[in-house]
C-alpha cells in the first residue's frame, strides 16, 4: 500500500469538490492538520473514516486504498491488452507475408526449372524463348498486383492467409 499514492488521491478528490484542507476535515470532524497528513503520506485515515471517505466520494474503499479510480485502472489496462493484440496480429500478418512470398518464389523457380528442362529435352529454342516471355510477363504481372494492391504489405487491410497466397503465386506463376 502506497501511502503518499493514496494521499495524492485524497487531495484529487477533494480538490475536485473545491474543498479546503479545513473543510474537508469538518465533515469527518478532524482538524486541517491532520487532512494535510493524510494527503502528504504522513498518516491514514482510520478505517471508519475511510468509509466515510468512500461514502462521501461515492467510491469503493479498495479505489482510495488503490490511490486511483476504477475506470482509469481500467482504461490503462485495456490499453495494454489491446496493445497486446495489436501487436499478435502484427506478428501474423508478417507471417502470412512471409509464406506468400515464399510460396511465389517456389512456384516461379519451379516453372523456371521446367522450362529449362523443356529446353535440354526438346532442343527446340524459339518453342522455349516463347514460353521464357510468358514466365517473365508472369512474373512481372504478379508483383505489379502485389505492389498495386499491396498484397504484401504487413498492414494491407485485405484478409489474407498462406493458402491464399500460395494458390494466387501458383495459377499466376503457371
Amino acid at each position: 500500500m502506497d501511502v503518499q499514492k493514496i494521499g495524492r488521491f485524497l487531495r484529487l478528490l477533494r480538490k475536485e469538490r473545491a474543498l479546503t484542507q479545513e473543510q474537508f476535515g469538518e465533515i469527518f470532524g478532524v482538524a486541517g492538520r491532520t487532512v494535510s497528513r493524510w494527503e502528504t503520506g504522513s498518516n491514514m485515515p482510520d478505517i471508519s473514516i475511510l468509509i466515510q471517505i468512500a461514502d462521501f466520494y461515492k467510491i469503493d474503499i479498495k479505489e482510495i486504498l488503490d490511490g486511483e479510480r476504477k475506470s482509469e485502472n481500467m482504461t490503462n489496462e485495456m490499453k495494454e491488452t489491446l496493445n497486446k493484440v495489436a501487436d499478435y496480429t502484427k506478428e501474423d500478418k508478417n507471417r502470412v507475408s512471409k509464406a506468400g512470398k515464399i510460396a511465389f518464389c517456389i512456384m516461379y523457380f519451379v516453372c523456371a526449372a521446367a522450362i529449362i528442362v523443356q529446353l535440354i529435352l526438346s532442343g527446340q529454342f524459339p518453342f522455349v524463348y516463347g514460353e521464357t516471355a510468358v514466365l517473365l510477363a508472369g512474373g512481372i504481372t504478379y508483383l505489379v498486383m502485389i505492389i498495386r494492391f499491396g498484397l504484401w504489405e504487413a498492414d494491407s487491410r485485405k484478409k489474407r492467409t498462406a493458402a491464399n497466397d500460395a494458390i494466387l503465386s501458383f495459377f499466376i506463376s503457371v
